[in-house]
């Protein structure tokens, strides 16, 4: 069951319909030449600029989270036996974003030009983009539970696949995206609202009320000065300072910024670190950055560790792709790409899953 979709006209604006029918007509001789730009493009990939260098850093949770969740409206997802997933509504954060501490500008920057992608400014992590529901979907049929895993988020926008392993039991969950107020306005206080609802005891008729791909609006999790109908429990306000320090909390990182410094900033840590699980979706719309995020994955994944990736087959106006992806994949040798899941409807999603060459073959 599909659910929560949102248009990704905005992202990449030229119409995929063209090139799908050109594809028919073309048929094997269309394929073919599709193999071979890939593979020239592969040749070359490493002298095509990247853009400028976004200086990476990590961000510790703030003491007194109250002023980022002041008059949010929360959404809940849930996914079968998935625990739910609380996350800041969109269109509220859009209308409150003059609101918010932006260094970067990239509030303003995005509504003055209506785009969900400024290369080397914006990189879409505000909006919780179809395909991380297809890896949520397949974690659901897969029946992973993380129980001590160590798991990356990169690019993880809104973080709802990190926060789904944090509350299956992952050891350690790093969120890595490219901007610094996606993860202080949007990452951190998405994982505070789960923290809060892993704390809420629910009624068994709240329960009920939960089903498979459902969207819930919640607006009870933000403090508005009401009055608490449980005398028992703290002030709102003391009770989301709490939460900064909660378990779930301390089992988490934060870092922004590009791969290519967030990579050696990461690894300057001992031990080094390495993980178990690695997500990334919709991260390979750019060509320009595929050494930067072959390089991390390359560095970061444990000897036996598994890559989820979920893209759609073309980025249209954009140039990236599976299929461009998997030949520089294949080209460096180091992992193999398996696909796991395909769909069909719209622009054709994917998600696969790589892992070491030399652990497949022995």
């Amino acid at each position: 069951m599909r659910f929560l979709r949102y248009s990704d006209a905005s992202r990449f604006p030229e119409s995929g319909t063209q090139t799908d029918t050109a594809e028919d007509t073309g048929g094997n001789k269309r394929q073919s030449e599709r193999r071979d730009h890939d593979a020239e493009y592969a040749e070359h990939e490493d002298k095509t600029p990247a853009g400028p260098v976004k200086e990476a850093k990590e961000h510790l949770p703030p003491t007194d989270p109250h002023f980022l969740l002041t008059d949010a409206i929360a959404e809940t997802v849930t996914i079968g036996t998935l625990p739910a997933l609380h996350f800041l509504n969109e269109t509220v954060f859009e209308r409150t974003a003059s609101e918010r501490e932006d260094g970067e500008k990239i509030l303003s920057r995005r509504e003055e030009k209506n785009s969900d992608l400024i290369s080397g400014v914006y990189e879409g992590g505000l909006k919780v983009w179809e395909c991380t529901y297809d890896i949520l979907e397949l974690m659901e049929k897969e029946g992973e539970t993380f129980s001590g895993r160590a798991v990356l988020d990169l690019g993880c926008g809104a973080g709802l696949l990190g926060i789904l392993a944090l509350k299956r039991g992952a050891r350690h969950v790093l969120f890595q995206d490219y901007n610094s107020t996606v993860i202080e306005q949007l990452t951190v206080p998405n994982v505070i609202l789960n923290c809060q609802e892993d704390d809420d005891v629910e009624s068994d008729g709240e329960k009920k009320g939960k089903g498979k791909g459902k969207k819930h609006e919640d607006d009870s999790c933000v403090a508005k000065g009401k009055e608490d109908s449980n005398a028992g429990s703290p002030p709102p306000k003391k009770r989301l300072a709490d939460l900064s320090r909660h378990p779930l909390m301390r089992r988490c990182r934060f870092y922004s910024g590009d791969w290519r410094t967030f990579l050696p900033l990461v690894l300057k840590e001992e031990p080094q670190p390495k993980f178990d699980i690695i997500f990334t979706s919709e991260t390979i719309y750019n060509t320009c950055h595929y050494p930067a995020l072959h390089e991390a994955l390359h560095q970061l994944l444990a000897p036996s560790g598994l890559v989820y990736l979920a893209t759609k087959s073309h980025y249209f106006g954009v140039g990236g792709g599976l299929h461009l992806f998997e030949t520089f994949v294949e080209q460096r040798g180091v992992f193999y790409l398996d696909r796991l899941w395909d769909g069909a409807e719209g622009l054709q999603r994917h998600v696969v899953v790589l892992r070491f060459k030399q652990l497949k073959d022995d």
